[in-house]
């Protein structure tokens, strides 16, 4: 009986380690803030005209139009600065694809084309 509640046990414990996805490179080594420089930039002027759109609706508080605008993005990858959670923010660009502007709470502003594949730092 103890045997089998054991076994039951592990298998459960095997199952959630194969459920949960598998950390990337990035994640597993993280990114310390300082390396924020080594991100690629993009200015304001060279944005899609959406992402430009996007970036004003998000400097006057909206409106936005997806519910989820304003979320708290995690950087689970560590792609961006690593920070605490809660610290940045993300914001739908409507185009075809997935793009998005992440907001950082320093001010920071980061746009991706590639439905967070690779992140580009906006300057202004």
């Amino acid at each position: 009986m103890m045997v089998a509640r054991k076994l039951r046990w592990i298998g459960v414990v095997v199952a959630a380690m194969l459920w949960l996805p598998a950390p990337s490179q990035g994640y597993a080594q993280g990114m310390p803030a300082a390396q924020v420089a080594d991100l690629p930039a993009v200015a304001v002027a060279d944005l899609p005209a959406q992402a430009r759109d996007t970036l004003r609706a998000i400097k006057q508080g909206g409106p936005f139009p997806f519910k989820r605008d304003g979320a708290v993005f995690n950087n689970f990858e560590q792609d961006l600065p690593k920070h605490r959670r809660g610290y940045y923010h993300e914001y739908t660009v409507v185009t075809p694809g997935v793009r998005r502007i992440i907001t950082g709470e320093s001010g920071e502003y980061y746009y991706t084309a590639d439905h967070y594949q690779t992140f580009e730092r906006i300057l202004e």
